[in-house]
């Protein structure tokens, strides 16, 4: 794939909780590259599907798609795992649709970039660490399994709201990572982009001896290739050392 200068990527993000991993993966990428985060509201900071349905309605990314009407943005991602993977697949073709037709660029979703960094790396068997509570947790479960993964296990840290999740300090997430790994999966995700991890990739990957999936992670992953800006990169996981990617 060609690379593109300039070429901004767009995060369409609810709320405030761990926006700032992506201006962090931003100035380290080599070369650096150029963003803008949205913030985009909701009526409640809830882990329930009746909350996180309300906030990835196509009212609320309408809302901040049009903000970024005239931005030069080439890629934008709907930067929620949860308020995605809880509308089904149906639910997140919707959203992506809907960004594409307002801002005539590619379009994606977490939930989305998920599947397709666990198809690249040849992902078949995983472990998921989900700070959501265990209903959610067993939804993001449902969701993978419908696209042919198998989820070895999954542990829920059972947090109801995104600000709480984005206090978690660098040796709670590592004590989690650690705690829901099973040493038959391929792989660990940790889907919530509350969660601070840019920092923590290459130490989740050397504790755990296997490729890990975060959240804000696969987001830029795919936000880079929808965009074409896509390089190899040291210190940001397995993911990103694969020059390739596999879509759906």
């Amino acid at each position: 794939m060609p690379v593109h200068k300039n070429r901004k990527m767009a995060f369409l993000y609810p709320g405030q909780a761990a926006e700032n991993d992506f201006y962090t993966m931003a100035s380290e990428m080599r070369p650096a590259v150029d963003i803008e985060v949205i913030h985009t509201s909701f009526l409640e900071d809830a882990h329930t599907v009746e909350a996180l349905t309300e906030m990835g309605s196509i009212k609320r990314l309408q809302e901040g798609a049009e903000r970024l009407k005239g931005s030069g943005a080439a890629s934008v991602l709907w930067s929620s795992t949860s308020a995605s993977f809880v509308l089904g697949a149906a639910g997140i073709q919707r959203q992506v649709k809907e960004l594409k037709n307002i801002l005539d660029v590619p379009a994606s979703t977490t939930a989305l970039a998920f599947v397709k960094a666990a198809r690249t790396l040849n992902l078949k068997k995983i472990a998921v660490a989900a700070t959501y509570p265990r209903d959610v947790a067993l939804i993001f479960k449902q969701f993978l399994q419908t696209y042919e993964m198998e989820v070895i296990q999954y542990e829920s840290k059972g947090i109801i709201t995104a600000a709480e999740v984005g206090t978690l300090k660098k040796r709670e997430v590592l004590d989690f990572a650690e705690n829901s790994d099973a040493a038959e999966a391929e792989a660990l995700l940790i889907p919530d982009t509350a969660l601070h991890t840019a920092g923590y990739l290459k130490v989740l990957e050397e504790t755990l001896k296997k490729p890990v999936l975060t959240a804000n992670q696969v987001s830029f992953w795919e936000a880079l290739w929808l965009a074409e800006r896509f390089t190899p990169q040291q210190g940001w996981g397995t993911l990103f050392q694969t020059n390739e990617r596999i879509d759906l």
